[in-house]
């Protein structure tokens, strides 16, 4: 029997996606709820499982196109069809399938695949059973994939080339080719969001630095029975996450976004987590995170990173959200200018921890300092609010007594 396979339900306030890259082609056997193709939407990555087990007999749409909800992909000959075509006259030619338990192996370890890493997977022929993913339940990425193929024996060196002539003209060294591909929807939809803040807000940033002693100290004392008791490492991001609350709690129009001529005071804390991805940024949110407890938040911090990397993440996961933060230090930054995520009309920026000379009391003495870039938007937030509202989470950070006693 052959049934259709079609685009899923989108997200709410997507009207279409783009087909990535199909995972199958006409004539392959599939089982059922293994993934067949990829589609793109303005932040995530679908994923369109079989239907049913059976043989992809057509393929409809191809890569690169524009789909919509309900639109038709493909055609799929179920198990039934299957079992009629067998049942044809010894006459006809026989059809080459793989094994049953090659296919189910071959399945299972797609399954586990991040599309980014599929795509690299298929394009280089290798064997995904043979990748050790680094995700969730063994889920593979496509650092996995990178490293798996940079781990790889080389190649045999060729025979030496015959030896050059005494004297010979000078050569260009290095290639000139270069590529041209279309951006994804993800990139060009960051592109818009980021050209629409700057096109749209008058963006300023402050910048203050805050010494991270304590809080190095309480994570030293306390990290081990912490992990052993909540099952989670004890990082920065429950501390800054607390302190951006209560400073936010002082500062309500930090925590507010613009609607036409209207300020909306958000009486929550969504706080979003920037996370780099292959294929860019996102922003998971930490819903009702005054509600979270410090390894509630390490935990859902996480977690929508590991989703967010291996492309199970959903959109409302990455909707919302009343204040963000962003952590350029991860990647070695100093200082930078973060840009606000509209419509929200503030950003808090993290760096690199670096030790340096600091005046204590009069003495000079190493401490562990983090420069802090707050970037907003004046229309309604002002100069006044914004520095005081850094110098509240420098505060709390460097006496983190006061986030126990919300002061």
């Amino acid at each position: 029997m052959s049934i259709e396979v079609k685009v899923p339900q989108l997200p709410e306030s997507v009207t279409d996606a783009t087909l990535v890259a199909w995972h199958k082609k006409p004539g392959d056997a599939v089982g059922r709820d293994e993934n067949l193709v990829d589609l793109e939407t303005d932040k995530v990555v679908l994923e369109v499982p079989a239907p049913s087990a059976g043989v992809l007999k057509e393929i409809k749409v191809e890569n690169g196109t524009t789909v919509t909800a309900g639109q038709v992909l493909a055609i799929l000959e179920t198990a039934e069809g299957t079992v009629a075509l067998k049942a044809a006259p010894a006459t006809a030619q026989p059809q080459s399938a793989p094994a049953p338990e090659a296919a189910k192996a071959a399945a299972a370890a797609g399954g586990k695949l991040a599309p980014s890493a599929k795509r690299l997977v298929e394009e280089n022929k290798l064997d995904p059973a043979q990748i050790a993913g680094s995700g969730r339940d063994g889920r593979v990425s496509k650092s996995d994939v990178i490293q798996h193929m940079a781990a790889k024996p080389a190649a045999a060196p060729s025979a030496p080339a015959a030896k050059a002539p005494a004297v010979q003209l000078p050569t260009a060294v290095g290639s000139r080719n270069e590529q041209r591909v279309p951006m994804t929807r993800l990139r060009a939809r960051i592109a818009e969001r980021l050209l629409q803040a700057q096109s749209t807000a008058a963006l300023l940033t402050t910048f203050n630095e805050v010494d991270l002693t304590e809080v190095n100290a309480i994570r030293a004392r306390y990290k081990d029975k912490f992990e052993k008791s909540h099952g989670v490492k004890l990082g920065f991001s429950s501390f800054f996450i607390k302190a951006s609350i209560e400073a936010l709690r002082k500062f309500p129009a930090v925590n507010a976004s613009i609607d036409g001529t209207d300020i909306v005071y958000h009486e929550f804390y969504d706080i979003g987590v920037a996370v780099s991805t292959d294929r860019g940024l996102m922003v998971p949110v930490i819903r009702n995170a005054e509600a979270l407890s410090y390894a509630d938040i390490e935990k859902a911090v996480g977690g929508y990173a590991a989703k967010a990397r291996d492309g199970s993440i959903t959109m409302d996961e990455l909707t919302g959200g009343t204040f963000t933060i962003t952590n350029g230090g991860v990647f070695g930054s100093l200082m930078s200018t973060p840009i606000l995520n509209p419509p929200q009309v503030a950003i808090l920026g993290m760096h690199k921890i670096q030790d340096r000379p600091m005046v204590i009391n009069g003495e000079i003495k190493i401490r562990p300092m983090m420069y802090l870039a707050l970037t907003y938007d004046h229309r309604i937030v002002d100069g006044r609010d914004s520095v005081q509202f850094l110098v509240a989470i420098k505060e709390a950070l460097e006496d983190p007594a006061r986030l126990l006693l919300q002061l």
